[in-house]
Formats: C-alpha cells, sequence, structure tokens
C-alpha cells in the first residue's frame, strides 16, 4: 500500500470512526475533554506509524484502543485517580455494554446524547458538530457569522456545564428523542451545508462525505420518528438540494451558479423522492398543521427544481414562501435569500433595497456581497459591481466560489 492509499485509509477512518472511538471513550471516562483529546492523539498517532506499519486490519479498533491507553496515560499524569481500584478499572473495563436504547447507530446515538436540553440551542449544536460532526471550530464559526474566538467559548461553557452540573452521558430512552430532535435536526442541517458547500479552502469544495452521512442520519430519524413533520422536512430539503450536486461545479473547479446548470444532469430519482416529502407535508398543512423551517425551505426547494429554468420558476410563490419563512426566523440569512427572489420577481432595484438594509448584520458574509454585486452588474453600475465582487472574493473561503466571483468582476466592463 503506498503512501497516498495510507492518507486515504486515515482519512475514510476519521469520517467513519470518529463518532465511534469519542462515544465509547465518553461513556467509559465520562469526561467529554478527555474523550476528544484522546481520539485526537490517537488519530496523530495513526497518521506517525500507519505509513510505515501499514493500515491494521480492524483500523476502528487499533483507534478505540490506543484512544484508550492516551486517556489513561492523560489521566495518570494529571493524578485524577488516586485510588488504586479505580485505576485498576481503568485499565481493565470488565463492564457490560451499555444498552443502544432507542438508536442503533452509533453516530447518531452520540448526537442524540450530546444534544442534551439542559444545554442552549446554540451550544448544543454547537459542540455536537465539533465532537461528532467532524466540523472544526473555524467551519462552525463561518455556519453561525461569528468569531472563532467566542465559537471555541461556546463549546468550552458547554463541556464546562456538563461537568459542573453532572448531566449524564448516557443513552437516550425513546421518550427522550422528541425533546432533542429540534438540536439534532440544527446539527445535521450545518453538517449538511457545509459539505454541500465548504466554508475552508484546504478542502474540496464540495464534501460529499458530510452531504451523504446527513442524509443517511436523517433518513434513520425519520425511522425513529415517522410522524414528525420537520424531520421529513429536513430530508425532502437536503434531497432536493443534493440533486443538483453534480451541476454545481464545471469540469475547471468553477460554482455553477442555478441560472448556468444544465438540469438535465440533476438527479431525477431524489428529486421524485424529495417533492413526494413535500406533497405530504402541503396535505398536513392543509388540515391546520402549520409547515416549520424545515418544511418551508424544502418547498421553496421543490418549487425550484420543478422549475424547466430560472426565468420559468414561480418566483411569486418563492417570496411567499420566503414570508412565511421571515417570521418564523428572522435572520439576516433568510431576509438576504429573500432579496435575491424579491429581485427576480420585481427586479434588481427592489432586490438592492431589500438587501441594503442588512450591511451591517452581513458585512463579513460573502453571500451578502456577491448578491450586492450581482444586483449592481444588472444594473449597469459596474464600478460598485466590481467593488462588491472584490469584497466577496476576500471574504470567500471556497475555491469553486471564488473561481466564479473572479469571472464574474472579471467580465464586466
Amino acid at each position: 500500500m503506498n503512501e497516498s492509499d495510507v492518507r486515504d485509509a486515515i482519512t475514510r477512518a476519521h469520517h467513519e470512526e470518529w463518532a465511534r472511538v469519542v462515544a465509547a471513550l465518553t461513556r467509559r471516562f465520562g469526561d467529554l475533554d478527555i474523550a476528544e483529546e484522546a481520539a485526537a492523539e490517537a488519530f496523530a498517532t495513526a497518521v506517525q506509524r500507519w505509513p510505515a506499519d501499514g493500515v491494521p486490519p480492524n483500523p476502528g479498533g487499533w483507534l478505540t484502543t490506543t484512544a484508550v491507553r492516551k486517556a489513561i496515560d492523560r489521566i495518570r499524569r494529571e493524578s485524577r485517580r488516586d485510588d488504586k481500584h479505580k485505576e485498576a478499572r481503568l485499565v481493565f473495563d470488565d463492564d457490560p455494554p451499555e444498552s443502544v436504547g432507542a438508536i442503533a447507530d452509533d453516530r447518531l446515538r452520540l448526537i442524540f446524547t450530546c444534544c442534551h436540553p439542559a444545554l442552549a440551542m446554540q451550544a448544543r449544536v454547537a459542540l455536537t458538530l465539533r465532537m461528532v460532526g467532524g466540523l472544526t471550530v473555524p467551519e462552525i464559526a463561518r455556519a453561525y457569522l461569528v468569531a472563532e474566538t467566542a465559537t471555541e467559548r461556546r463549546i468550552t461553557r458547554a463541556k464546562a456545564k456538563i461537568k459542573a452540573a453532572r448531566i449524564p452521558y448516557r443513552v437516550p430512552s425513546a421518550e427522550d428523542l422528541p425533546t432533542r430532535v429540534s438540536g439534532v435536526l440544527a446539527v445535521l442541517f450545518l453538517m449538511f451545508n457545509e459539505g454541500y458547500m465548504a466554508t475552508g479552502l484546504d478542502t474540496d469544495p464540495v464534501r460529499h462525505d458530510l452531504t451523504a452521512e446527513a442524509i443517511r442520519l436523517t433518513r434513520l430519524i425519520r425511522s425513529l420518528l415517522p410522524d414528525d413533520g420537520e424531520v421529513a422536512g429536513l430530508l425532502a430539503l437536503m434531497l432536493l438540494t443534493e440533486a443538483r450536486r453534480t451541476a454545481r461545479i464545471s469540469a475547471g473547479g468553477e460554482l455553477v451558479s442555478l441560472d448556468e446548470q444544465d438540469r438535465g444532469q440533476w438527479d431525477a430519482a431524489l428529486i421524485a423522492e424529495g417533492h413526494r416529502l413535500v406533497r405530504e407535508r402541503l396535505a398536513a398543512a392543509a388540515v391546520g398543521v402549520a409547515p416549520g423551517r424545515y418544511q418551508i425551505l424544502a418547498a421553496i426547494n421543490a418549487v425550484h427544481t420543478s422549475a424547466p429554468d430560472v426565468p420559468g420558476t414561480d418566483w411569486s410563490q418563492v417570496v411567499a414562501l420566503y414570508d412565511q419563512l421571515v417570521r418564523l426566523d428572522p435572520s439576516p440569512i433568510v431576509a438576504l435569500n429573500r432579496a435575491i427572489a424579491v429581485a427576480e420577481l420585481e427586479g434588481p432595484l427592489a432586490g438592492l433595497a431589500a438587501i441594503d438594509p442588512l450591511a451591517d448584520q452581513l458585512a463579513d458574509y460573502h453571500a451578502y456581497h456577491a448578491t450586492r454585486a450581482d444586483l449592481l452588474r444588472r444594473l449597469g453600475r459596474g464600478r460598485q459591481a466590481r467593488a462588491a465582487y472584490d469584497k466577496a472574493i476576500e471574504l470567500a473561503g471556497n475555491t469553486a466560489e471564488i473561481a466564479s466571483l473572479t469571472r464574474r468582476r472579471d467580465r464586466l466592463r
């Protein structure tokens, strides 16, 4: 096995085994810091040793065993276990395997476990994305449009609260799932978004491993909670978005905008499944069950994937759906996306009027400046458009987006 194959094996093991290793160590030692650091040390050891020794027959077992040893070494170094009996239990863990409860999947079980309702929503989502989703602190910070230091503090405070309040990391029962599912859906939504359009310069523009895993886990939740409308809505949203994946990046590695995509490349099977789920939720809404955020987003994507092209899209329906969404989620990101739809329905001047009030809130968000640049271009304001494109390029973290924005800027007269 050559060095490239070993590197691929380590990357694959990280994606597949991280959550399982962290879950095993969290259950055994009851400390998230120990679990995370020992898992990270185990993977670092794999990077050093596997190229020389070869990939072990059971990579997951090797990583778990190595991580347990690293955790025991740390506990001993920090003198956290003075009692000889406790130290012996660290080495000889004869506890029977913990019941998996209502959730058989290791990764999904740990996500539900981390999304404890005692933590504030943003804290539990950030903590879970870091511990289980495999996202870095910078990626989580960009998802929330906050500073990395603030995100790091949020995760640290969440861990501290767990420890101070002695919140148990027990396997959630079936009765726990409804109270935790909103946090779990938020985790999977952000995990999917990071995969669909990665925010880091040192990653692939589209990370199919993340989008596929988010869809897989959402399908599992739907099997556990088949009557939950937001679960169905999130699954529909993911499917309708994933259906366009192969048309979004050109052969040259450039992001292809919706108006330039070859719709013949869209995955018809995923679109059909997504549309079916949206119709189910529309039927529920007809009998008085109000749709939630993910259901409305799925309906918006259903309109897009039903249209033959951008001019043929029912933009009045898209704006009406965004009006509903703004009432549920009055965030600047939703307002920005609504403004884009308004520009298609009423013209670029109306769109510009809708996004200008968001300048302060979205000053560091590249998509705000990219949208503004496009509207200014359509209005013939070339100099202003160029300045807005420059700002968007400066803030963008995705190579495919940077390539697309650069081409659009350079085409300006």
